[in-house]
């Protein structure tokens, strides 16, 4: 979810040129840290909807924006800022999932299905409990489709972007694991409000 910035304030672009111009001088470590900070909320997000635990997402977040912050100077400007800083966060978030202490469900926003006027299946989720949904969508999307979902529908990330953040080489990119994710939902949505109303016509 994109946040509005005051039309005052430097773009990331050009925060981005500032830290890089002199990064051991003062006016270089300020814009970093006010780039990084612009994000912290939104690297804790991600973070989070990947490990299901806030006190590990804080942890994650934070390890996520100091190696931005070491790295900064790898950057290049070439797409945006943001998109670098979730791929970050991502592998940062795999590399703690394979711990198995860890919990290994990614957890998923519910504004994730979609959502056209009148469908059925959007009736059926605007009754469910958030929690039945994440199980849902748990049970039935591999991890892949969950998080290219996500980035999708909640970050707005056009489906080119996507297929390079989460490296998809399939023909079909990105473009075809989203059809594949819905068309998933659907039927699982489908087979859940058939198995309601089964219920309902025993009682």
């Amino acid at each position: 979810m994109s946040q509005k910035r005051p039309v005052s304030e430097p773009s990331d672009q050009e925060l981005v040129r500032l830290a890089k111009a002199d990064p051991e001088g003062e006016a270089s470590r300020r814009a970093a840290c006010m780039l990084l900070s612009r994000h912290r909320d939104r690297v804790y997000a991600w973070c989070y909807r990947r490990l299901g635990n806030a006190d590990e997402a804080l942890d994650a977040a934070q390890e996520v924006l100091l190696s931005a912050y070491r790295h900064l100077s790898t950057y290049e400007p070439r797409g945006e800022f943001g998109t670098w800083l979730y791929t970050i966060a991502r592998n940062r978030c795999v590399s703690q999932q394979r711990r198995p202490s860890l919990i290994h469900d990614a957890d998923v926003d519910p504004d994730l299905i979609p959502d056209p006027a009148n469908d059925p299946a959007q009736i059926l989720v605007d009754r469910m409990s958030e929690e039945a949904l994440l199980d849902l969508i748990r049970s039935h999307l591999d991890p892949l489709e969950q998080e290219a979902l996500w980035l999708r529908c909640f970050e707005q990330m056009p489906v080119e972007r996507i297929t390079a953040v989460l490296g998809i080489r399939q023909s079909s990119g990105a473009r075809g694991i989203l059809q594949r994710a819905r068309r998933r939902m659907r039927e699982a949505l489908a087979r859940t409000q058939a198995t309601g109303e089964a219920l309902g016509d025993e009682t």
